[in-house]
C-alpha cells in the first residue's frame, strides 16, 4: 500500500534506482474517512526519479509513470491466502503501457496477469 511520498525501488534495467510517488492514479480510497489515495500491485503511478546510473537513457528531470509489481502491505488473494514482499518496487512503463526497460529483476505478483500487464509478466524470471 503505497501513498504519496512514498519512495520506491525500481525493478528493471532502464537505470533508475530509486524514485518517489508524486501521484497515485486510480488506487483506493476509504468512503466517508479521510481520503488518501493507496496504490496496491498492478496500480499505476506517476514518481519523479531520485537515484539513477550515469547512463540512464531516460531523462531524470521528467515524471514518468510506473506500474507496481511489489509491496511490503500483503496483498490479500481470492482463496484468502496473503502475499507480501520485503520491498516496494515498480517498473516504469510508456504511455502505451509497455515496459521501458528490457529486463525485469526479482519476483512478480501474479496480480499484474489480472491488470493486463502481459509483457511485464513475461519478461519477469519468477511470478509469485
Amino acid at each position: 500500500m503505497l501513498q504519496q511520498e512514498s519512495i520506491i525501488n525500481i525493478a528493471d534495467n532502464s537505470g533508475a534506482k530509486t524514485a518517489l510517488v508524486v501521484r497515485v492514479l486510480g488506487g483506493s480510497t476509504a468512503r466517508g474517512k479521510f481520503t488518501r489515495r493507496t496504490a496496491s500491485v498492478g496500480d499505476i503511478v506517476i514518481v519523479a526519479i531520485k537515484k539513477s546510473l550515469p547512463t540512464m537513457n531516460l531523462d531524470d528531470k521528467k515524471v514518468h509513470r510506473v506500474v507496481i509489481i511489489r509491496t511490503k502491505y500483503p496483498t490479500r488473494r481470492a482463496d484468502g491466502s496473503y502475499v507480501r514482499f520485503d520491498s516496494n518496487a515498480g517498473v516504469i512503463i510508456d504511455a502505451d503501457g509497455n515496459p521501458v526497460g528490457t529486463r525485469i529483476f526479482g519476483a512478480v505478483a501474479r496480480e499484474l496477469r489480472e491488470k493486463n500487464f502481459m509483457k511485464i509478466i513475461s519478461l519477469a524470471s519468477e511470478v509469485v
